[in-house]
């Protein structure tokens, strides 16, 4: 089987989809991975087939004053590029047997299996199918229940409408009729742990919360620097807000040395660009650090509510501290609350040093790390990557092709 895998976003979009063509590589399977330019390097870390995307998602992230606009910069990315997205994934795509796609660049993958005469499969990190369970994680605040499955539905056509024009424009420029509604009915598969993502009754058979993708875990040799100082000391704190940029640096750099005082913490800057030569002596910088291999070390993990950096503090059975920023982060901060391991509400827009050290009080408390390695025995017995291959393998091998 040969698959197309299709995605643009920042590092938390690349990542789970890179380590799922690893593993369907690992079964046998041909991939060719499109990814934003900025992240495509995973896929080659991973042995893939990968090439860059037009565009560039961090820079959209990461201009001044961006995070206020953040939605808005990533559909101006996305419409300016999606004509020539599609000529690629479609080159790219040639004789494949089914594309997989996910992020920014969905409608594409779904036009480009279109064109191609394959089955499409969504791979998400969001639950974006309606239901009635839980209301739209792309809204920031949490609808009555009554409306929840209302909500999905309003926010997927709002998305739609969003890139309705450019989606058909790239259309008509591939010799593919006008599409004049929101897909449905194609299979949807997401890098999401049933611990967190309890099976949702009213979901087809074919939308699935696997479990995370996650990558291999390799023979990676930390820096003696990093071995140095987590020996020099009780478990430290872990705070790194991935490939969030764009807003007030001061502010939450504030907010996060005063609610940590001159406890031991591990800092990531990630995409922020925040100066880690100004951290105080207590605060130790790092780079990218493998999370299965960095956060069963930490006692508890400060991150902006990415999905995998969420699903990863759950696995390694240590409390997070959601501080979100944008989109779905809001949904997993409410799930966090939801399995008791946060009590707070937070925002990064408005943290200060008192909200995030009230949090990261009860975060070290008896409840919240009891609830936290809960969870994280729970998600270890999960196999997210091999329930999406087999997935995969089963809706290629049901679905018949153009004229069969």
């Amino acid at each position: 089987m040969r698959l197309l895998l299709l995605t643009c976003g920042t590092e938390g979009d690349t990542r789970p989809i890179a380590a799922l063509g690893h593993a369907l590589a690992g079964a046998g399977h041909a991939m060719q991975l499109l990814a934003d330019a900025a992240t495509v390097d995973i896929g080659r870390q991973l042995g893939l087939r990968s090439d860059a995307l037009p565009g560039d998602v961090r820079s959209a992230i990461a201009t001044e004053g961006a995070m206020r606009d953040i939605t808005r910069n990533l559909a101006r990315l996305t419409n300016a590029n999606t004509p020539a997205w599609l000529a690629q994934a479609i080159d790219a795509g040639r004789g494949c047997d089914a594309v997989v796609m996910s992020g920014l660049a969905a409608f594409v993958g779904l036009s480009a299996a279109e064109a191609l005469g394959v089955p499409a499969i969504g791979a998400m990190m969001i639950p974006i199918t309606p239901t009635a369970a839980f209301g739209s994680p792309l809204l920031p605040f949490s609808p009555p229940r009554m409306l929840n499955r209302a909500s999905h539905q309003l926010v997927n056509q709002l998305v739609w409408r969003t890139f309705r024009r450019s989606t058909n424009r790239a259309r008509a420029a591939a010799d593919l009729p006008p599409r004049r509604s929101l897909w449905t009915g194609h299979p949807v598969l997401y890098g999401v742990s049933p611990a967190l993502l309890p099976p949702t009754p009213d979901w087809p058979p074919d939308n699935v919360a696997c479990g995370q993708w996650r990558t291999p875990q390799g023979a990676w040799t930390p820096p003696a620097e990093l071995l140095a100082f987590l020996s020099a000391g009780e478990p430290p704190a872990y705070v790194g807000f991935g490939s969030m940029a764009g807003f007030d640096n001061a502010r939450v750099l504030q907010a996060v040395t005063g609610a940590f005082g001159r406890r031991r913490v591990l800092f990531n800057a990630g995409w922020t660009g925040i100066d880690t030569a100004a951290l105080p002596r207590n605060f130790h910088p790092v780079g990218h650090v493998p999370h299965d291999w960095l956060f069963p070390r930490t006692s508890l993990v400060v991150h902006h509510g990415g999905s995998g950096t969420t699903h990863s503090a759950c696995r390694a059975g240590v409390p997070s501290v959601v501080v979100p920023f944008a989109g779905d982060q809001f949904f997993w901060a409410a799930r966090m609350r939801g399995a008791g391991v946060m009590r707070d509400t937070l925002r990064g827009a408005s943290i200060t040093g008192d909200a995030l050290g009230n949090a990261v009080a009860f975060a070290g408390g008896d409840a919240a790390r009891a609830a936290a390695r809960q969870l994280g025995e729970r998600m270890r017995h999960e196999d997210g990557n091999a329930t999406a291959v087999a997935m995969i393998e089963r809706i290629v091998a049901g679905t018949p092709r153009d004229g069969g």
